[in-house]
């Protein structure tokens, strides 16, 4: 799973792109779609980097532009909704579910307006929610923290403090206890507003604390400040794993993995789909069983992962598909207590 599925859905919603454009050329010339980014920067090299390397995919395919908008605050989101329809996008991609409030009431006004909302939940005819099942990506990459770590002790660090990243970190003590049932989890939130997801200085000190507690690998699910983790344990000479985009490029050597989440392959088959008519409103969940998420293995990690643990989440992606492995899912079930 880790190198050899995660850009198929990529690659099949751009060749929908190309097929489209081939058959109707007129219709995709007047095609406009648009990509509301989430707090914390386009930038970012986690999730809003997963959304824009998405939209710029379905550029290169297809030859078409998007309208594109990054808020710096939180009432900016409903009026850049309002713009990009005023613009003519006839679908609006809102990336993060603080996103959820300003797409329910654009979608009210501009019903004629597709809406796909990533990483949250709203219905109405002409709004599409798609979410994944980080604890499944999570408990990998748990799994592979224990295996890695010498101390039987692992750390995370999240960004804001929300039942979305609880998940996350739900998901990752599971996969490590799967391996080690005596492994202990240190859990840290970076606040509670959306400024925790770019605070690498917080993320620094944060890993350094668990670090000094006795972790030796540490997973950082909070967008820009998660680049203050990964530096500490370049400094530290411990171990890190990325999130929401393959961040193994950043400190090669001290990132164990990244947990992937296919944010591009939603935002490339939203705009597809929309362009060539089979957009449809509803509820989508991605998990591993639909590549929506994965770790990463490439030339920057390979050094650190042995063919033991190769076997080893290999076995337990086939487990977790067919239900024989079944992790928690916070969101639903609240089960982890940090």
């Amino acid at each position: 799973m880790a190198t050899k599925r995660r850009g198929r859905g990529l690659a099949l919603a751009l060749a929908a792109t190309a097929l489209v454009l081939a058959n109707g050329p007129s219709r995709a010339a007047e095609f406009t779609p648009g990509l509301l980014y989430d707090m914390g920067g386009k930038f970012d090299q986690s999730f809003n980097q997963a959304a824009y390397d998405g939209a710029e995919a379905f550029k290169k395919d297809s030859g078409l532009d998007y309208l594109e908008f990054e808020p710096a605050t939180e009432a900016q989101r409903e009026q850049a909704l309002r713009n990009m329809a005023r613009r003519g996008a006839e679908i609006i991609v809102a990336v993060g579910f603080a996103q959820t409030s300003a797409v329910e009431t654009v979608a009210a006004e501009l019903p004629e307006v597709k809406f796909t909302l990533i990483d949250g939940v709203a219905e109405a005819p002409n709004i599409q929610s798609v979410v994944f099942k980080e604890h499944e990506g999570s408990f990998l990459v748990g799994m592979l923290a224990a295996m890695a770590s010498e101390s039987g002790k692992i750390g995370f660090v999240g960004g804001q403090d929300v039942p979305l990243i609880r998940k996350f970190a739900c998901g990752y003590e599971q996969g490590a206890k799967h391996v080690d049932a005596e492994a202990e989890v240190l859990v840290n939130m970076t606040g509670n507003t959306p400024a925790a997801w770019n605070d690498p200085t917080r993320g620094g000190e944060l890993a350094v604390s668990q670090f000094d507690r006795g972790a030796d690998v540490i997973f950082a699910a909070a967008g820009s400040t998660g680049l203050g983790v990964y530096q500490a344990a370049k400094d530290r000479g411990k171990l890190a794993i990325g999130v929401d985009s393959n961040q193994n490029h950043l400190q090669p050597g001290a990132m164990l993995t990244s947990m992937v989440k296919r944010v591009d392959v939603a935002v490339a088959e939203a705009f597809t789909s929309a362009m060539d008519g089979t957009w449809a409103p509803g509820f989508k969940v991605l998990g591993l069983a639909e590549d929506g998420v994965a770790w990463a293995l490439d030339k920057h990690n390979e050094a650190l992962i042995t063919d033991e643990m190769k076997q080893a989440l290999a076995l337990a992606e086939k487990q977790i598909v067919v239900g024989q492995i079944e992790i928690a899912d916070y969101m639903a079930e609240n089960a982890c207590v940090y």
